[in-house]
Parts: structure tokens; sequence; C-alpha cells
């Protein structure tokens, strides 16, 4: 999947100072809440779809598929998105085709959008939400007023020019406000006009075909939602790479706005897509099993699965053939196209669940193997979806999630260097390696890191920094919480004694 922006710094969350940012200190609930915000400001603008078809026991035949998707802005629906110019020009170098997005995406929308689409035709309202589609209307509206004055009965007349929801909105206006006339859509930016009897317009508006009904009209505005549903009706291994924000969006456009509560959106994912397979997940462990070469894109990783010595070249191995209608891509790189990238995925699938079974077999495969053998040998990976930094290295889709190990927590507690802030502590440290910064009270701050190399660096190169002393993090010794109920333990104890003293001294007296 493409999409207008990833993350935006900008947003702001009262619990969550850092905005949208992804952060080592980030625990799966937080990082939720954090892309949440970015899901609901960006949209998508391509989403690529290749479906594997297992023809023999190791042949695998793929269609591959891109669709160019804008939000549905039929009746009163109209959402607004942002734009990140960072990951807009990403896209244009890719050769990404911003026409097509805008003019010939395909409609979707979720269901909470769908119920009001559906009160706005059950009420029988003709608003128009955009003032292109206004003009359009005006201008199909004063031709046909002019024309039907003259007009024999079964006579007709085109309307051109017309564009997407156009083609509907025109046709119900003129039924609304002309009760002898009948319409019918030409393809898709004409509309026929033809002057009937009242009795032939009642006859007409009965009929199965006609395409203003409330049912077709709805199927049309949910567009490419009608796909979406079938393939949560099919139940199949749903396969991508780095996965999280494809699936925030999945659940955003085309099913329901995102919960607030992350158990609730995992919980309803997965009754979604029972099996997840996230190709990062899976990689990064053969990466430590079988001294992987470490990739990071996805394009590098389907790389060096085709030509490491790593996978067998026997014949047992799954040969993948695409698609005569989808044969570029087996002659051009097209990376950042989702098409290819969805076929990259399913690709990098099935060498990896390969690499493992023979792996696991030593080599000794006595037959081609089947998919039903590659699930099984990737079922610890199965619906843990890659976490990019934080608490934990993968999400579960189907239980709890799991706390990953980092390096130690440090402190830093800051003297004689007054207003420093995060971001400063960030740009001090950023030249001898990479920290998340957190404040942690007016003075001092923590650093977290995935490399326990950068932790060992910093806490020798800042051993006698003359406004900065680093320290590895004790919970009883730094944390805020802890040192504020001593002190109140202490105010406690010190009242204590005091009354004691003075109690006594006052017995003492009588």
């Amino acid at each position: 999947m493409e999409f207008t922006g990833l993350y935006s710094a900008s947003l702001q969350n009262d619990k969550l100072s850092s905005g949208s940012v992804p952060s080592l200190f980030d625990s799966p609930m937080e990082r939720y809440l954090k892309a949440k915000q970015s899901v609901q400001h960006f949209t998508v603008t391509q989403l690529g779809l290749a479906i594997f078809s297992n023809e023999s026991s190791n042949k695998y035949v793929v269609h591959s598929y891109n669709f160019f998707l804008f939000p549905s802005t039929w009746g009163v629906t109209d959402v607004e998105f942002t734009l990140s110019a960072s990951s807009i020009q990403f896209l244009s170098h890719y050769g990404f085709d911003y026409n097509k997005f805008l003019k010939d995406g395909i409609p979707y929308m979720n269901e909470a959008q769908e119920k009001i689409l559906h009160q706005y035709l059950l009420e029988g309202s003709r608003k128009v939400s955009s003032a292109l589609d206004r003009d359009a209307l005006k201008k199909a509206i004063d031709e046909v007023t002019c024309w039907i004055a003259a007009a024999e009965e079964e006579e007709t007349m085109i309307l051109q020019d017309l564009s997407g929801y156009q083609v509907l909105e025109v046709q119900l206006v003129l039924r609304q406000a002309l009760q002898n006339v009948w319409t019918q859509p030409l393809g898709i930016k004409k509309v026929m006009v033809k002057k009937v009897s009242p009795q032939r317009r009642r006859l007409l508006e009965n009929s199965p075909d006609d395409c203003c009904q409330k049912e077709l009209i709805l199927l049309s505005a949910r567009g490419f939602t009608n796909l979406f549903q079938i393939l949560v009706q099919a139940k199949k291994p749903l396969v991508g790479h780095n996965m999280l924000m494809d699936l925030m969006h999945l659940y955003d456009k085309f099913y329901k706005p995102l919960p607030e509560s992350y158990e609730e959106f995992k919980r309803n994912i997965h009754n979604l897509f029972p099996v997840l397979i996230d190709t990062k997940t899976v990689t990064k462990s053969i990466w430590k099993k079988c001294q992987f070469p470490l990739r990071s894109s996805l394009l590098e990783v389907y790389a060096v699965l085709c030509s490491s010595n790593l996978n067998p070249k026997d014949s047992m191995c799954p040969k993948i053939a695409l698609a005569s209608e989808c044969s570029r891509y087996a002659e051009k790189k097209s990376p950042h196209e989702a098409g290819y990238d969805a076929f990259l995925c399913g690709s990098v699938l099935l060498k990896s669940a390969h690499l493992l079974l023979c792996t696991s077999t030593d080599g000794a495969l006595e037959a081609d193997p089947c998919f039903p053998q590659y699930l099984s040998v990737l079922a610890e990976y199965l619906n843990k979806v890659n976490f990019i930094r934080g608490g934990v290295s993968s999400i579960n889709f189907s239980g709890e999630d799991v706390p990953c190990h980092h390096p130690p927590l440090l402190v830093v507690h800051v003297r004689g260097w007054p207003g420093l802030n995060e971001r400063q502590i960030y740009q001090e440290f950023k030249a001898l390696c990479r920290f998340d910064v957190r404040r942690l009270s007016k003075n001092q701050f923590l650093l977290l890191s995935n490399k326990f190399k950068q932790v060992r660096l910093v806490l020798r190169d800042y051993k006698h920094h003359p406004h900065l002393r680093v320290s590895v993090y004790g919970h009883w010794r730094h944390s805020p919480g802890v040192n504020c109920l001593l002190q109140v333990s202490g105010v406690v104890a010190l009242w204590s004694v005091l009354a004691f003293v003075l109690g006594g001294a006052t017995c003492c007296l009588f």
C-alpha cells in the first residue's frame, strides 16, 4: 500500500508529547494511538493485491493488480486528508501517477460512512457537496429543460463529459425534477435522457436493472470496499511486509473507524484476517537462524533470496510464474508500485519458507513441498506483525505481546546547563550514537537504544563530562514516583520524631 504520508510529527496527543513519531519507549498501545492519529489524517493512494494460485505442488501462478484509490465523494460524504511533502516527493521519484489517483481513483468507504450515505438516500436528499458537481448538474439541467419543451415522446438526447458520481447525480436530480423523463447511463461519461409518459416512467422505475436503485448506488459508492469484503470472506492468509500501518489503514478505510482500544483493534483484525504473515518478521528470523544477510527493504530481501547460495536451486524450490497480463514485473523492477510490492511479498514468503523447511530437515526433502508444509514451518511467525523500534519486537494478533530485551536504560543528569530540552539532548548524543530521549524530571532525561555497543560507548565517553552525568537507570534510585514517596515518608517520619520528642518533653515537665 502507498499513502499520502506516514507519520506526522506535528500531530500531538495529551498523553504523547512526541507526537506520532515512533520511539523505542513506545508500548504497543502507545504506538497504536500514535499511528491512529496519522492513519486518520492520511489516506491510501494505491493498493496492491497479488493472488498466488498453487497450480501444482511447487508451482505458483501470480496475478498481480494495482488499485488507485480515492475517497468516496458521493452525496454529503466529503473526506479531508493530509499530504506529506516528503511522501509525495518519494512516490513521484518512483513514477507514481497522481493523475490516476486524483481523477480515476476507485471510491471506497467504511461502515460508518456507508450508514450516513444510506440515510441520505432514504431521505431522498439531493444535496451536492462539490462545486464542480454543482456546475455540471446545472449545465445538464439547463440542457434538458431547453430540449424537453419541444421534444416528442420517446425522443432522446445525450449528456456528455460527465465524470465519476456526476453520472448518477445527474440522473437522480433529473428524475426528481421532471416526471416525464427517463435516464440511462451510456458508458462511464454519458447519460441518455428520454422523454416518456408518466405510465411508462412508473413501469421503468420498477425495473430490476435500473442503476439508480438505492442498493446499486450503495454498491457503486462502496467501490473497492466490495473487494475488501470478498477478501475478508475468503479467509486466506494475508501477507505483507512491515504491515502494521497497512492493517490500520485497511481497518479504518474499508471496515470501521479505528477504535480507541488497542486490544479491540487486535481482536477485530484477527476476526477479519485469521492468518497474517509479515515477511519482515520472518526474514528477521532467517537472518538469525541461517546467517542470512540482513537487509531492510523488500526489494533487497527479494534480491538476496533470489541470488543467495543459502537458498537451494533444486527442482523442489517453489516455481513462481507471473500471469501473462502481469509479465512486465518479470522484465522490469517497479519498486513502490503497490502491485509489484505485493508480488515481492508473496515471493519472499515462499522462498523464505522453503529455506526454513530445508534448514529444519537438513535439506533432506523427499518430495515437492506443498503450501501447508510451508505454513507449518512458519507457525511460530503467524499473526506476529513486525513492530518498528518499540517495546516489543512484534505485535501478536492472536495472543499476548511479548516484550523484547533492550540494552539497559540510561539516565542523564544535567548540571550547569539550564533550559536543556529533549531535542538538544538528542543532538548532543547524535554524533556518537542514536538514542531515543524522554524527559524524566526537570534536570534528568532517559536514553534508550537498541544496541548494547552504543550504551557502552556513551557510558565510557561521558564519564567525565562537565555538565552531563550518565549512569544506568535504577528504578528505586531515579524514579520520580519513588523519590516523591521517599520524600513524603521522610517528612512524615520527621514529624513523628518531633511529635515524640516534644510529647516526651512535655510529660517530663509535669
